[in-house]
C-alpha cells in the first residue's frame, strides 16, 4: 500500500518535478504536491503549512536552492529540505547540508529519493514526538510542584486553623457567659454582641480554612449531582442576578457519587459566586455534568488519577483569568478583588473539598474568553441511602 506524503516542490521545470513524483511513487509513495519556483510562492506555501517535507531543485532562473533553504529555515524550520541538483555534484553536498539541508541528491541517482525521503519522514515524526513528550514532562512537572505547593500551604493553614479555632471557642464561651448574667440594659452589651459577632464571622473563615486543609469532617452520602444542582440551582440564579443567565446541561444517565450534599452545594455556589464577579455587565453560566473514563496518565505521580468519574463543568463568558494569576488561583487568601470585596478563601475551599472527596479539578481560562472549571469525582455503585462519616486528617 502506497504511503502518503505531501511534498512541496521547489523547481522551475514542470518535468523535472513530475520525474521525481514518478520516482516516489515507483518506490511506494503516494505523493500529493504543489510546485513553486519564487520565493514569494514558497512563503505563501509554507505560511498556509501541511507539508511533509520540501524537495527542492538547486539553481533556477530567479531563485536559489540556497534562499529557497533559508526561507524554509525561517517559516518551518523542522521541515526536512533536500536538494536534488542536476548542475550541481556531490561536492557541494557538504555545503547545503552545513546551511541546513537534510540531504543533497544528484539527478542521476534517483533512487536514493525514496529511501532519505523515508528517513527525513521518520526523524521528523521523532523530533515531534519528542517535543510533545517534552512538553508533556514540563507540564507534569509544573503541575507536581503546584500541588506540592498547595499541599504545604494547606498544612499551615490547618494548623493555624485549628489554633484559631480554639482561641475563637474561649472567646465565644466567655461572651455569651457574659451576656446571661449581663442586664439587658447594660452599657457593655452592644459591645459583647459585636465581639460574638465578630468571632462568629472569623469562626467561618477558619472553616473555610479547614476546607482548604482537607481537615474538615465530611458526612458522606451517595448522591445524584444533577439533584444536588437542580435542588439549588433557584439559589444559583438569584445569587448571579438578572443579567446572567445559567443554563444546566445534565447528562441523563449520571453516574453517583459519595459526597458531602453541603459541600458539593458550596462548591457550586463558590463557583457561580466567582463567575457572577468575572461578568459585572452579564453574560451566561453554564453547569454541565457527564460521565468521564480517565486512562492512566503518561506520569504515574501526577493527576489525573485513573477511573471512573463524574464531571462537573462551570463555564462562564466572563472576563477570564490572566496567565500570571493562574497558577495562584487556589491559594488561600489571594483575591484580585479589591480590599473589603473578597477573602481569597471562595476557590480555596472549592479546591480543599474537591480533593478531600477523592476529586481533581482543573481550570482552563484565556483574558476575554471567559473561564472553565472542571471537577472530576470518583463515581460509586452504592446506592442513595447509604451514609458515612470521614473525619479529616487532623
Amino acid at each position: 500500500m502506497s504511503r502518503p506524503v505531501n511534498v512541496l516542490m521547489v523547481e522551475d521545470s514542470e518535468n523535472d518535478a513530475e520525474l521525481l513524483l514518478l520516482e516516489l511513487r515507483r518506490q511506494g509513495f503516494a505523493p500529493a504536491s504543489t510546485r513553486v519556483d519564487s520565493g514569494r510562492a514558497l512563503r505563501k506555501e509554507l505560511t498556509r503549512g501541511g507539508w511533509d517535507i520540501v524537495i527542492s531543485d538547486h539553481n533556477m532562473p530567479s531563485f536559489t536552492g540556497d534562499e529557497a533553504l533559508k526561507l524554509v529555515k525561517e517559516y518551518a524550520p523542522d521541515l526536512p529540505f533536500i536538494v536534488v541538483s542536476g548542475t550541481r555534484g556531490e561536492e557541494h553536498a557538504v555545503d547545503a547540508m552545513r546551511a541546513g539541508a537534510s540531504d543533497f541528491i544528484v539527478k542521476t541517482r534517483l533512487h536514493r529519493l525514496a529511501p532519505v525521503v523515508e528517513r527525513e519522514l521518520e526523524d521528523a515524526a521523532l523530533r515531534v514526538e519528542q517535543r510533545r513528550m517534552a512538553a508533556a514532562l514540563a507540564e507534569s512537572q509544573a503541575q507536581l510542584r503546584e500541588a506540592q505547593k498547595l499541599e504545604a500551604v494547606g498544612r499551615l493553614a490547618g494548623g493555624v486553623a485549628h489554633d484559631f479555632n480554639n482561641l475563637l471557642g474561649a472567646i465565644l464561651a466567655y461572651a455569651d457567659l457574659m451576656l446571661t448574667t449581663m442586664p439587658q440594659g447594660d452599657v457593655h452589651r452592644a459591645d459583647l454582641q459585636e465581639i460574638k459577632r465578630a468571632s462568629v464571622r472569623a469562626a467561618q473563615l477558619t472553616r473555610q480554612l479547614l476546607a482548604f486543609s482537607r481537615q474538615q469532617v465530611l458526612d458522606l452520602s451517595v448522591l445524584n449531582l444533577n439533584d444536588v444542582i437542580n435542588e439549588i440551582l433557584q439559589f444559583v440564579r438569584r445569587l448571579v442576578g438578572d443579567s446572567v443567565i445559567v443554563d444546566v446541561q445534565c447528562h441523563k444517565q449520571l453516574w453517583n457519587i459519595r459526597a458531602d450534599r453541603v459541600r458539593i452545594e458550596q462548591i457550586l455556589m463558590n463557583l457561580a459566586a466567582n463567575a457572577r464577579d468575572a461578568m459585572p455587565e452579564g453574560g451566561s453560566l453554564t453547569i454541565s455534568t457527564s460521565n468521564v473514563v480517565v486512562p492512566a496518565p503518561a506520569q504515574s505521580h501526577v493527576p489525573p488519577r485513573p477511573g471512573q468519574y463524574v464531571r462537573l463543568d462551570v463555564r462562564d463568558t466572563g472576563e477570564g483569568i490572566p496567565p500570571e494569576v493562574m497558577p495562584k488561583i487556589f491559594e488561600p487568601f489571594f483575591t484580585t478583588k479589591e480590599e473589603g470585596k473578597g477573602t481569597g478563601l471562595g476557590l480555596a475551599t472549592v479546591y480543599g473539598i474537591v480533593e478531600q472527596s477523592g476529586g481533581f479539578i482543573f481550570v482552563d481560562s484565556r483574558p476575554g474568553r471567559g473561564a472553565t472549571f472542571t471537577i472530576h469525582l470518583p463515581r460509586t455503585s452504592e446506592e442513595p441511602g447509604q451514609q458515612h462519616l470521614i473525619p479529616g486528617a487532623a
